[in-house]
């Protein structure tokens, strides 16, 4: 039933208890907004539909259904000017500034990449018209009914000397074992479902070139996170040792968890199968459509808000301790801005050099976003580097807990040693905790790992940097510096 009202936290909240199947600990997780480790992270993601339904961002965060004529995320619009594509950016950056750019996997990350697909369904018609109908119908059920959508596209890191198809267990990757009438039976793992645990469905496919005899992983298919056969495995939750928000204040609340899929004999209906056994569309839905352009155009909207983030608790840091106006720091923090500058003026220029296609879709610009992605990896390293530098001893010269806090004893020490020239020890400690939390903790590592490899390995990132390349109009200037008059000058004296 479409829903003419926009989806709220509560909504949200209460579409997670459906029974999914989520293990943490070695034990099944009946509620993933109750249990401990889950249930903030949960919170954060609820709080970006309350968001998009205030009245107030209505304008921002939504745009009318074509279908329905009510408002929907502006996550789900396919655009067609320049205004489009830039009012989708400025939604991305709302949700994004919530999180502190912390939750890549928010929900309109996966939308974008369907967004592509609807844009451009005669790649998936290729392997019969019914696809190409299915992953449009699918993408307006999504949009009209505001659904969060995530994927898990990566085979598992069993043997990768090896193709899909001879593994030593066919059924290790995720594909196809069993066709129905009425649908088609997917079995094995698949990864990294970042957020699948606070989905509303899982889009399982493969973004790695997969070979003749793949056929039977060859697919694209969209699976309720709570349908049967369907097992979430997450890795160690950061929100379970976060007792408190002081002493945890990012990855308390915003661990958006990578999960691990099995899917043991998931049946999937055929509206729901947009790719079957058919290499050639499994590859092409990446690069054919705008779909990769999209969903990464949202990455770069939330990784430049990190990156402001990022670069804001430096800033204070340096005005704690009374070193911003050191010429030194200035330098550091000189380079970390022109580095924060030159990912935001990239983003920038996706929007002011996109293109329109013949069915009048606007594609954001290859080059300038694969080249801020092929370096990416580089840039956050370093920028990573800088602040350790700025900061030196002061994250781990930090009391144990906010307990330290309470206690007269411990309290007067603190007070007096922890303070800052600005400002009192516990405004001081506040600061510096969370400066830990986003580099130092495993929560941040988790992130410098996740950044490092959010658009695949790099060498891949620059092959596509290499594809898109105008490398004719680089290298006709060369053809025309060949082709000048020749002259001689052995003759020419001076006077």
């Amino acid at each position: 039933m479409l829903n003419a009202n926009l989806r709220t936290s509560d909504d949200y909240l209460r579409s997670l208890r459906d029974g999914r199947r989520v293990y943490i600990d070695g034990q099944c997780v009946t509620d993933v907004t109750a249990h401990p480790a889950l249930a903030q992270g949960a919170r954060s993601l609820a709080n970006l539909f309350e968001i998009a339904a205030a009245p107030e961002n209505r304008e921002k965060m939504t745009f009318t259904s074509p279908k329905t004529g009510n408002p929907v995320l502006r996550a789900y619009q396919i655009p067609r000017t320049h205004e489009d594509l830039k009012a989708r950016r400025l939604a991305a950056e709302t949700w994004a500034e919530s999180t502190f750019g912390l939750m890549g996997r928010s929900p309109d990350h996966v939308a974008g990449f369907f967004c592509g697909y609807a844009a451009v369904p005669e790649v998936f018609a290729a392997g019969g018209q019914r696809f190409a109908d299915n992953v449009v119908a699918f993408y307006e059920h999504l949009r009209d009914n505001h659904k969060y959508v995530t994927y898990a596209i990566v085979p598992p890191q069993i043997d990768r000397s090896k193709p899909a198809h001879q593994q030593t267990d066919p059924t290790l990757y995720a594909g196809v074992v069993k066709e129905r009438d009425d649908g088609i039976v997917i079995k094995g793992g698949q990864q990294l479902a970042t957020a699948a645990l606070y989905a509303d469905y899982i889009y399982i496919s493969s973004i790695h070139p997969l070979q003749p005899g793949d056929e039977n992983y060859a697919i694209g298919v969209a699976v309720p996170a709570n349908a049967p056969g369907v097992k979430l495995y997450p890795r160690r939750p950061f929100g379970a040792q976060a007792t408190n928000s002081f002493d945890y204040p990012l990855s308390g609340r915003f661990d958006e968890t990578d999960c691990f899929v099995v899917l043991e004999n998931v049946f999937v209906p055929w509206e729901h199968v947009f790719i079957y056994r058919n290499l050639q569309v499994a590859r092409d839905q990446w690069w054919k459509t705008p779909a990769h352009l999209y969903g990464n155009h949202q990455a770069q909207a939330r990784y430049v808000t990190k990156l402001r983030f990022m670069i804001g608790l430096a800033k204070r840091m340096n005005e704690m301790t009374g070193n911003d106006s050191n010429p030194a720091v200035q330098v550091q923090m000189g380079e970390l801005a022109s580095l924060v500058s030159i990912v935001e003026s990239s983003l920038l220029a996706q929007e002011t050099a996109a293109t329109t296609d013949a069915n009048g879709v606007l594609w954001p610009s290859r080059t300038a976003l694969y080249s801020i992605m092929a370096l990416q990896s580089e840039l956050n390293s370093r920028m990573i580097e800088i602040i350790r530098e700025l900061t030196g001893a002061g994250m781990i010269t930090l009391p144990s807990s906010q307990r330290d806090f309470t206690n007269p004893e411990t309290r007067a020490d603190i007070d007096r040693y922890y303070r800052s020239a600005t400002t009192d020890a516990e405004s001081r400690v506040a600061v510096m905790r969370m400066a830990w939390d986003f580099i130092g903790s495993e929560f941040g590592n988790r992130h410098q790992q996740y950044e490092k490899f959010y658009g695949g390995a790099s060498f891949i990132v620059k092959q596509n940097m290499f594809r898109n390349f105008d490398f004719a109009r680089a290298t006709s200037l060369v053809d025309r510096a060949l082709a000048l008059p020749p002259f001689d000058n052995s003759n020419v004296h001076s006077r």
